[in-house]
């Protein structure tokens, strides 16, 4: 493959090289009434605009098939009189975030199973991007999630100490680097240890430097020797390293510890410039200012993208902010592009068995399952129906969990023919579950840390459910899919001869691997 042709840098006006540095999201699916987040996600008229007018950089993609995708990328590289770099927050794999493509487990599966799938998790990952035409993948989090109260990373970090993280990175890393793709590692300077979501508000980390110099840090310089090409900051407050400023903002972290101590040359992103827990602490235009002045080469989706390019121009001309630097950020820019633009979509490359093989595996192999039902054979079922058997599911959102819950998934279709009854609840709607009509109750709970979802106190509650039932003898078994820490809320409250259940992944191969092996 020959090398794309970049422009030269010199022959871009201010407002071109600026918004080189502007990433803008929209959806994956093709027109403009099936966008499912407006407040975030530009119609295409817009952003046709910003690609074709302004010349952003980048775009990042989120909803719609793996084909959907690689129609609209190529949709929008026609638009791009210089190549794009095409983001998706992938890190569980492409199936992730776009149908039809493999999805991994959490990454904290890995260490349930085996290190070694961290390689083939990157190289499948890079290689089903590339074939849908996406070039920039936001993975892997090598945040440390010491922290069991964390609901934002949680399952998505590799692990729970620094040596964990740092093993499973490289080899994600060494897997994606066999593609043309750009891998990141996220959140700096590390957002493993908060039990707040900077979706939400903006988090505190106490720690001093020593804590974070042995800990957070050690997993960053890790995959920058691994050859990381990007590292993505966290909108966390550190007063050890910056008494005033959130990591995004703050010159001390991003151009003094991150590119001089540490000395990544490679390109700086800020996390989503929409989440709370940056867009509280200003305008939209003075964040922005502030993120490049503090070193940032990207401004991953600005608030107001047009509004944004316009204050950076204006703060360079009012020496604000070093021409220079604009520059250098550019030329970073032009070295990324050179090493992943300019590969057509392959379509070919997705539902290869094999792929999908080794993310089953993982599902599967890193169940934990604790003794079997004894009752639960087939010739059971008119006595369940008899007895009022009940399978209660427990979810965080009844209205996000389609992808992984429906009619014909195991958690349903497998109690189902064994008899039992089945309700499907969430936070708000279990304190007033009526459970006195079932002479049993089997509970599958799906729960992960999750992005924007707050809290519902929905483990307290499940927590005073489960022990209701234990003393009224009702309760049959518990199964969780989703964080292990859930899980440790749970087990204290379970009879020792309780049979339990645990998959990190919610998908159906997982369900049916943990009930196949309690013995439905």
């Amino acid at each position: 493959m020959s090398p794309i042709k970049l422009p030269d840098i010199d022959s871009l006006s201010l407002i071109e090289q600026v918004s080189q540095m502007v990433v803008v999201r929209t959806c994956g699916m093709l027109y403009d009434h099936q966008i499912e987040y407006p407040q975030w996600e530009l119609p295409n008229a817009k952003l046709q605009t910003l690609i074709s007018e302004y010349g952003v950089g980048g775009v990042i993609l989120l909803g719609g098939s793996a084909p959907e995708i690689a129609l609209k990328t190529q949709q929008m590289q026609s638009w791009a009189k210089v190549p794009l770099l095409i983001a998706a927050d992938i890190e569980e794999g492409v199936g992730q975030r776009f149908s039809g493509a493999t999805w991994f487990p959490p990454p904290m599966a890995l260490q349930a199973v085996s290190m070694k799938y961290a390689e083939a998790m990157g190289k499948i990952t890079a290689e089903e991007a590339l074939a849908i035409g996406i070039n920039w993948l936001l993975a892997p989090i090598v945040d440390v999630n010491n922290n069991p109260e964390n609901p934002v990373i949680n399952v998505r970090a590799f692990g729970i100490t620094a040596g964990e993280v740092m093993g499973s990175t490289r080899g994600f890393i060494a897997g994606a680097k066999q593609y043309p793709v750009l891998t990141t590692a996220k959140h700096f300077p590390g957002h493993g240890d908060t039990s707040v979501d900077s979706h939400l508000q903006t988090p505190t980390l106490l720690h001093d430097r020593q804590r974070f110099e042995n800990v957070e840090f050690p997993p960053f310089v890790n995959a920058i020797s691994a050859g990381v090409d990007a590292i993505m900051s966290a909108h966390i407050l550190v007063p050890a390293l910056d008494r005033k400023n959130i990591a995004t903002l703050s010159h001390h972290i991003i151009t003094g510890i991150l590119r001089t101590e540490l000395g990544f040359e490679g390109l700086i992103t800020t996390d989503a410039l929409i989440m709370s827990g940056i867009t509280n602490l200003g305008s939209p235009e003075a964040i922005a200012v502030q993120a490049i002045k503090a070193g940032v080469d990207i401004l991953l989706m600005p608030v107001a993208p047009i509004a944004t390019i316009h204050a950076i121009c204006e703060a360079v001309e009012s020496k604000e902010i070093d021409r220079d630097q604009i520059r250098a950020s550019v030329q970073r820019i032009w070295k990324a592009k050179q090493k992943v633009c300019g590969i057509p979509p392959n379509l070919k490359k997705l539902g290869n068995p094999l792929n999908l093989g080794i993310a089953k595996s993982i599902a599967t192999k890193s169940i934990n399952v604790y003794s079997a039902l004894s009752n639960l054979q087939p010739e059971n079922v008119k006595e369940h129906l008899e007895a009022n058997y009940l399978n209660l599911i427990i979810v965080d959102d009844p209205l996000t969990c389609e992808e992984f819950l429906n009619a014909r998934s195991p958690a349903v279709l497998l109690p189902k023919s064994n008899g039992y009854q089945r309700i499907v609840a969430d936070g708000l709607t279990l304190a007033n579950l009526k459970c006195d009509q079932f002479s049993l109750i089997f509970i599958q709970i799906f729960s992960r840390g999750n992005p924007f979802r707050g809290s519902t106190n929905l483990h307290e509650k499940i927590k005073n459910l489960v022990a209701e039932l234990v003393l009224e003898h009702k309760l049959q078994a518990v199964v969780l899919y989703g964080s292990p820490y859930a899980l440790d809320r749970l087990l204290p409250l379970l009879p020792m001869q309780m049979p339990w259940g645990f998959a990190y992944s919610q998908q159906p191969e997982a369900q049916e691997a943990v009930l196949q092996k309690l013995g439905f």
